[in-house]
């Protein structure tokens, strides 16, 4: 007799919609989760606590080891000494709690890119073993029940709906978005709504969104915010079916001499090793970790690692890749009641533009995929935005220059910041292994990140900033600038247990399920081979409620009705 019917690894965006479903239909689930239960009244704006002191672990005793290119070998570094952190959320709902909840939909072609595009050179394409068709039921769940807020718009890049709107309205916007409108109109562009999982009215049984202009790396104190948390954990422990258990750390994953999982060995809060078994497990602790996890959970089956017979665990990381920029409406440009608007704090420029979503220039090269372009406020963060105007352009700037700089940066105009998503090129020299050298305060192995950039990842992204140049040049922006980076972005990490037909390349079949190990499955981030041209959340609940329909049938009870 096993303790629970599933356990589950994790407890965010692809671990959440796996309990919420299951622990609805009546099974016993139990939720791992190595971090804290913060309630919404927990989350204030202070910016110098921000997320990685209180909601992210300690790296003096947890880091991983990080990689990067030095000519023709790697420099290796600890994150404790490299200024990056792989960290994002360690507490129940996970980096879900910070989101901006910038949420796009995948499109069809994202799903065939290798048949769509052919093969790159020095890239790991695939076409994924799944349709637009298969997973949009689920984008549109994610509307519904986790609550996305926005307005359909019909324009040329749509993809297909199986709703005709969005379920909540559009969350205010700031008068900025009608300056974009008309500038993208003159241009001949497509400024499109952008959709927030940010609720716009009480809905839920929550509240609206605040408008406090904190949002993004914020933890929500409304819980408008369509965190893993307050969409869907909540709502599971409800059920009286769903134990989640925090400050639980788990070792190991272990199996019997025929390969299958019999336990998870795992820290509670008082530092001692506890065991806790189950039907089915499911992990779901962020790409990094989940990989992680897997190559230390070694056994007589899996010596290279659980479900790692084919080496592939950890290979064909993601991040997101693209480009950014930024420039300044003037106030001293508009009249006085224009002034007044872009004076407006609080409320969201929500504009994208997807018009290059596929690039198909003569002068850029051959037909491939491009991206999307995000209008955003520069983030409001008052103390490091004063830090940032200390260096000028002739060094330390400092006594009455240093206010005046102060004075015209926070009051001298409006800045809006762009954010280019495109494909992060899967590489063999994107990936996750194990450090020999480095343990965390538990003794088990740390992660060993290995980050290459693709040259497609920056030439796209230097493509798609120079779109959005042109559009703040055309609304009368000044100190307008615009680039690509090769730097990933550590808070949109994907892949490491990419999905697909063949078991010789991809880690789980397309349910989610290890090709080697019956029962489990990898509902996080991790099963994407390719990470589309939008940031990944939205994906990874839909595509977490799809394997709970799956697992709904396996454990066998009737798939949910999607509502």
């Amino acid at each position: 007799m096993n303790d629970f019917d599933v356990c589950i690894i994790g407890s965010g965006a692809g671990a959440a919609p796996v309990a919420y479903e299951l622990s609805k239909a009546g099974y016993s689930v139990v939720v791992l989760e190595k971090g804290r239960w913060f309630k919404n009244e927990e989350f204030t704006k202070d910016e110098l606590l921000g997320i990685r002191e209180k909601f992210t672990p300690d790296l003096r005793d947890e880091q991983h080891i990080l990689e990067l290119p030095r000519g023709d070998n790697w420099r290796t570094k600890p994150t404790l000494h490299s200024g990056w952190n792989f960290w994002n959320g360690s507490l129940v709902g996970g980096s879900s709690n910070f989101m901006s909840g910038f949420f796009h939909r995948l499109k069809p072609v994202d799903f065939h890119q290798r048949s769509e595009f052919g093969k790159i050179e020095g890239a790991n394409v695939v076409d994924w073993p799944i349709s637009y068709a298969d997973l949009e039921p689920y984008y549109d769940k994610v509307e519904k029940v986790v609550g996305v807020s926005g307005r359909v718009v019909e324009h040329p890049f749509q993809e297909p709906r199986s709703s005709e709107d969005f379920p909540f309205p559009p969350t205010q916007e700031h008068p900025i978005s009608k300056h974009i409108d008309k500038a993208c109109d003159k241009l001949g562009y497509h400024a499109i709504p952008m959709p927030r999982a940010i609720l716009s009215r009480p809905a839920l049984d929550r509240h609206s969104c605040s408008y406090n202009g904190f949002c993004g790396s914020y933890g929500c104190s409304t819980g408008a915010k369509s965190s893993a948390r307050v969409a869907l954990i909540d709502q599971a422990v409800a059920t009286g079916n769903c134990d989640v258990r925090t400050e639980s750390m788990v070792k190991k994953i272990s199996t019997n001499a025929q390969g299958k999982i019999t336990s998870v060995d795992y820290f509670d809060k008082q530092g001692e090793l506890q065991r806790v078994d189950a039907k089915i497990y499911v992990v779901a602790c962020q790409a990094i970790e989940t990989s992680r996890l897997l190559l230390n959970s070694t056994g007589a089956k899996h010596p290279n690692g659980l479900g790692n017979d084919n080496g592939q665990i950890g290979k064909n990381l993601l991040f997101a890749g693209g480009g950014s920029g930024s420039g300044r409406l003037a106030y001293k440009n508009y009249a006085e009641a224009e002034q007044s608007e872009l004076k407006q704090f609080g409320t969201f420029i929500n504009r994208s533009i997807q018009d290059w979503y596929v690039i198909d220039d003569k002068d850029y090269g051959e037909r491939q995929k491009g991206g999307t372009i995000d209008f955003v406020h520069l983030h409001p963060n008052p103390i490091a935005r004063a830090s940032r105007q200390v260096q000028g352009s002739q060094g330390l700037v400092w006594g009455k220059p240093l206010k005046q700089k102060l004075k015209e940066h926070f009051t001298g105009g409006k800045y809006i910041k762009l954010e280019c998503f495109c494909d992060w090129m899967p590489t063999d020299n994107s990936h996750v292994s194990i450090a020999s050298d480095l343990k965390d305060k538990w003794g088990i192995p740390s992660a060993k990140v290995r980050v290459d950039v693709h040259l497609h990842n920056l030439q796209a992204g230097w493509y798609l900033a120079d779109k959005g140049a042109t559009v703040l040049k055309q609304m009368g922006a000044e100190n307008v600038v615009a680039f690509a980076s090769g730097a990933p972005p550590t808070n949109l990490v994907a892949g490491g247990c990419r999905f697909g037909d063949d078991p010789e390349i991809s880690v789980l079949d397309k349910n989610c399920r290890s090709h080697q190990i019956e029962n489990l499955y990898i509902t996080d981030g991790s099963f994407m081979p390719t990470g589309g041209s939008v940031p990944y959340t939205w994906t990874i609940y839909a595509n977490a409620f799809r394997v709970a329909d799956h697992l709904l049938k396996e454990l066998g009870k009737p798939m949910t009705a999607i509502v």
